[in-house]
């Protein structure tokens, strides 16, 4: 069994003050995986441009002072999920074309978190999805939160991913992000910075200049914290270029060295 996760920024238009949809790349992405082989497969999706905004505007997973600032967080939090549910329907149609039998999982209705980490989550019914042929397809959402005084939160994919890696045992999971993995250094400041193959610990980040150079910025540090956290259990992850033609195909065929591997120390 497999995870895949597909970025915001690839299958959308990120940047985009709108929700926009990179259709071209989703295309092409719900080829490859038709085109692969793969026993059973859980596809995770983050929200791009269909959640980031409204989250951000909203303020949603910020400390609530007033009933006038839960009522208007509530109606962000309302916008975001709907936002997000319309890009997962596409993610999933897209798919479904394709002749994959995505079925669509609404993470807001299974998982809560408390300070922001899943506490709970009942992943059964992606259990017997998984063992009746289906394909999950599960998303960045917004989520119930026990923590009193900020109440909702933002849930991202790579979260989820972790969660149920840990909980599923999956053989591997793959990032599909719009670079070709971690470099020792930010590749767009300096023109000689080379991608780092394998990464065990944080320690594998340290360059003649320092971590601070290392390009684990927009998100990348985050993912990288899921990633490594699934390393203690035996997990090995791969973060390859989803935007690149038949990445996605090739690490759903058991194909290494596409980017940057992280796993346990050998």
């Amino acid at each position: 069994m497999l995870i895949l996760k597909l970025g915001g920024s690839v299958i959308t238009r990120k940047g985009s003050l709108t929700p926009t949809l990179d259709t071209s790349n989703l295309k092409r992405i719900a080829r490859e995986i038709s085109n692969s082989s793969y026993h059973k497969l859980i596809v995770v999706h983050g929200a791009g441009s269909y959640g980031h905004p409204y989250a951000r505007e909203y303020a949603i997973g910020s400390e609530i002072e007033s009933k006038e600032e839960l009522a208007r967080k509530m109606l962000g939090f309302s916008k975001t999920q709907n936002s997000v549910k319309i890009l997962n329907a596409l993610v999933c149609q897209y798919l479904s074309e394709q002749g994959i039998p995505a079925v669509s999982i609404q993470p807001s209705s299974f998982i809560q978190t408390y300070k922001k980490r899943i506490v709970s989550a009942d992943i059964g019914l992606i259990s017997k999805y998984l063992d009746q042929g289906f394909v999950p397809v599960l998303y960045g959402d917004v989520v119930l939160d026990r923590d009193h005084k900020i109440k909702m939160a933002v849930l991202s994919g790579d979260q989820i991913v972790k969660y149920l890696a840990e909980n599923l045992n999956p053989e591997k999971v793959i990032l599909g992000s719009d670079v070709d993995g971690i470099y020792n250094k930010d590749p767009k400041r300096y023109p000689d910075a080379s991608i780092i193959k394998v990464v065990t610990s944080y320690h594998d980040l340290e360059s003649t200049e320092g971590t601070q150079t290392v390009d684990v910025t927009g998100g990348m540090g985050g993912k990288l914290s899921e990633l490594l956290e699934l390393t203690k259990i035996g997990i090995e992850s791969e973060i390859i270029n989803a935007s690149h033609d038949n990445n996605i195909k090739r690490a759903l065929n058991g194909e290494k060295g596409i980017g940057t591997l992280i796993r346990n120390e050998k």
